[in-house]
């Protein structure tokens, strides 16, 4: 057990890090988690076909919990649009659902590819997008709507992210103010996460290789120590938020992933 130490101690500290950046930028945690679990368990010897698929694990078992508690609290200060999440429920879940399928199939590689290039987009648009941008002045109704929701539901899944890092800026192209996007966002957390951390903890339950306390692709250690310490942290980024230059903050952590992502694009090439 003494040996689990040093990487208990490193969970505890990607979980705060998760929860300064949402609480701070208001990106998912996921777009932390994903990759820093994917280095951790790679210095653990974690053969390379696992980490990916442990990293999304975990990190969509987190983000049940942390999704639940954001969007009660964004839901409290009227910031969810409650008519816009119905609407996106199904076709959401039915791209999450899709997403469950292909990384069942899928290997590590493919996923840390996927991962590198949506956060590379990401990253590009913290970096360079301005608020005044927009794609049109409302979300489009009926299949195009559907379409939009799906896709959100199944890259995040793939990435193990929950609707934050994908909705909140595309919400925000449609027209939808920074908060009440967040707030809906935090929304599909709950869509996104709870069929795709019982889809990864399925398909990887008796893989050979995994570490302890696994369960599948899911590590109980990673989620009861990180759930807590984002938990924690989120408040205090949000707090932080509003004396910290945004425009600066987010070029910075647009860097981490640029990083993040072309070492991804290395181990996955």
């Amino acid at each position: 057990m003494l040996e689990l130490l040093p990487l208990a101690a490193l969970l505890l500290l990607t979980g705060a890090i998760a929860g300064l950046a949402a609480g701070l930028l208001g990106v998912g945690g996921g777009i932390v988690i994903v990759p820093v679990l994917f280095h951790l368990f790679g210095q653990q010897g974690i053969e390379p076909g696992l980490r990916m698929h442990l990293a999304v694990g975990t990190s969509l078992a987190t983000i049940v919990v942390t999704a639940w508690r954001s969007v009660r609290s964004h839901h409290a200060r009227g910031a969810v649009d409650v008519a816009l999440l119905r609407s996106w429920i199904a076709p959401v879940l039915a791209g999450a659902l899709a997403g469950s399928a292909l990384a069942g199939f899928a290997g590590g590689r493919a996923l840390a590819l996927v991962f590198a290039t949506v956060a590379l987009g990401v990253a590009l648009h913290m970096a360079f997008g301005r608020e005044s941008w927009r794609l049109a002045p409302q979300l489009p109704r009926g299949a195009g709507r559907t379409a939009l929701g799906a896709s959100i539901g199944f890259l995040s899944l793939l990435m193990g992210l929950g609707g934050g890092t994908l909705g909140v800026p595309l919400l925000s192209l449609f027209g939808l103010p920074i908060h009440r996007a967040v707030g809906t966002a935090a929304g599909l957390g709950l869509v996104i996460g709870v069929p795709g951390a019982i889809s990864f903890a399925v398909s990887g339950w008796g893989a050979a290789g995994l570490p302890p306390f696994s369960l599948g692709y899911v590590n109980l250690l990673g989620f009861v120590l990180i759930v807590p310490a984002t938990w924690l942290a989120a408040p205090v980024g949000a707090r932080l938020a509003h004396r910290a230059p945004q425009r600066t903050l987010r070029r910075l952590f647009a860097l981490f992933l640029v990083i993040t992502s072309l070492r991804m694009f290395s181990d996955g090439l």
